[in-house]
């Protein structure tokens, strides 16, 4: 397309609801299925539908974020005007932090007027999902639009986590509310509502315009779906476009991991028979960072009673692994983990540098990078002795963060 268009990434939020995982990280830069970042599939996405052109907002505890972009997204040519940049709050126009996704936008607006692109494609650097966005942008021009949100029918059961929009015949939006307990649902789908997914294609100049009437509004919470779309929709054209999924699968696939409860449904999706989400399509890959690193491999098979055995079952096993006379069964082990002799890991997920010791036991387990988990130890058998020591779930999720001793 002629068209210059300009990605921004809002990657600064703080994940409270995923604590202690966002303990010393930015939600984005959270651990996804062994070898990922959250960041790394909006990332991808943008890739593999040749946005070239990309900001990164970043905000809260952003050095593990900022670290793993330098390390596996230093990828584009800048001589082909290809970029991805790192821009901080950097309280160019006041002295405050981002106040909400709209202000991410107005603190930045110098970013637009250096660039001047035609059309700007807003993200969130926290969703996991697959989408060609170019096929958003082309929808967005066909309308004529000055805004294209990007919805996906979730059941109205889940309204209250999501903005919804109403639409007429055509697709423009006619209404739109942030997280409603009687929301408007689809005509002739009484069970179903369009909700936001969190990706906005803009007219750069309408975009501009809108951010500075709300910054100006003292009354206002500076957020997209708050406030500036209900405001564009009796101004603007604002149309609605229909999630076209990348995933090859018969459901669409976007999730919004903002609870460990989801996170954990979420990874051990990718350990079952069929995934809902396939991390194996070669036509869709997601990129991230992969450092130099051995293949894994299990050690010890001693037939004899008692003998130790290394095994893997059912589980995502990455590069750098070994497994050395324990068995692992229906879990994520990132890069370098080790488990020892006559351990074993049974529904959990292990991220870097994890070392279980001997005859430990993990059960629905989640460990945080370069925990060590003492000879003998065990953990998720016993919640309400876990809960003395770490967070445990609703649904008995036991978090070991990092920097955690135990003894």
């Amino acid at each position: 397309m002629a068209e210059k268009i300009l990605s921004m990434v809002l990657a600064g939020g703080k994940g409270e609801r995923l604590y202690p995982l966002t303990q010393d990280r930015a939600k984005p830069a959270v651990p996804f299925g062994g070898v990922y970042r959250i960041i790394d599939f909006t990332l991808s996405n943008c890739l593999n539908s040749g946005i070239r052109r990309i900001n990164l907002l970043t905000q809260y505890k952003s050095l593990s974020l900022n670290r793993h972009i330098m390390q596996g997204w230093n990828i584009f040519n800048p001589e082909l005007d290809e970029f991805i940049n790192l821009i901080p709050a950097q309280q160019r126009v006041g002295e405050d932090w981002y106040l909400g996704t709209a202000d991410a936008i107005y603190q930045n607006i110098y970013v637009l007027q250096m660039d001047r692109p035609d059309l700007v494609l807003i993200l969130s650097g926290d969703h996991i999902y697959k989408m060609n966005y170019m096929e958003m942008i082309a929808y967005h021009k066909k309308n004529k639009a000055d805004l294209t949100v990007a919805v996906i029918e979730m059941d109205k059961s889940l309204s209250r986590h999501l903005g919804v929009l109403e639409v007429d015949e055509e697709f423009r939006v006619i209404g739109f509310e942030e997280k409603p307990a009687v929301p408007k649902t689809i005509p002739g789908q009484p069970d179903l509502i369009l909700a936001n997914m969190g990706v906005y294609v803009f007219n750069t100049e309408v975009l501009v315009r809108r951010v500075i009437e709300d910054a100006k509004n003292p009354d206002s919470q500076h957020d997209f779906g708050r406030n500036v779309i209900p405001a564009m929709i009796h101004q603007d054209r604002v149309y609605a476009y229909s999630f076209r999924d990348e995933n090859k699968k018969v459901a669409k696939y976007w999730r919004d991991i903002g609870t460990i409860d989801a996170y954990y449904e979420a990874s051990m999706d990718l350990i079952s028979v069929d995934p809902q989400f396939n991390i194996y399509d070669q036509e869709w890959p997601i990129r991230t960072f992969h450092p130099p690193t051995p293949p894994a491999k299990t050690v010890f098979y001693e037939e004899h009673p008692g003998g130790r055995i290394g095994g893997v079952y059912s589980s995502l096993i990455c590069h750098g692994c070994i497994i050395s006379g324990g068995k692992v069964f229906r879990s994520i082990l990132s890069p370098w983990v080790r488990v020892h002799s006559y351990a074993e890991v049974r529904d959990s997920i292990l991220m870097e540098g994890v070392e279980v010791g001997r005859y430990a036991r993990l059960n629905r387990v989640i460990v945080d990078k370069r925990v060590k988990i003492p000879e003998g130890y065990q953990i998720g058998f016993d919640l309400k002795e876990d809960a003395r020591k770490f967070t445990v779930t609703e649904s008995g999720i036991v978090v070991i963060p990092k920097g955690t001793l135990l003894a």
